[in-house]
């Protein structure tokens, strides 16, 4: 089971370094256009690696365009054993629009 993120607590988990993981899972030139600092670029690919390398215990945040393919990605995730998982309401594009000046650019 999976839970829904407003940006706000995003943004206050973030500023007070709360630990987490952030993975986007928009295509790849997307998230190199713009990113929110510290995520992690997640495709299919990528899967079996987050599930090996990631701790199960920290909130997982899935961020994709507007918040709808996250919900279902967290709904996976959460599946997979990790205790905590958020979609991010509204997605990066609403990230983008309301904190620009907290978009990271290119490869992190």
């Amino acid at each position: 089971m999976f839970q829904h993120l407003s940006i706000e607590t995003l943004t206050a988990w973030i500023d007070a370094k709360t630990e987490l993981t952030l993975v986007d899972i928009r295509d790849p030139m997307s998230f190199a256009g713009g990113h929110i600092p510290g995520s992690l670029h997640l495709d299919n690919d990528g899967v079996p690696a987050l599930l090996e390398s990631t701790p199960r215990q920290p909130p997982l945040v899935v961020v994709c365009y507007h918040g709808h393919s996250s919900q279902q990605a967290a709904a996976w995730l959460a599946g997979q054993g990790f205790a905590d998982v958020y979609s991010l309401d509204g997605g990066f594009t609403e990230w983008e629009h309301r904190l620009p000046e907290r978009v990271e650019r290119g490869h992190s």
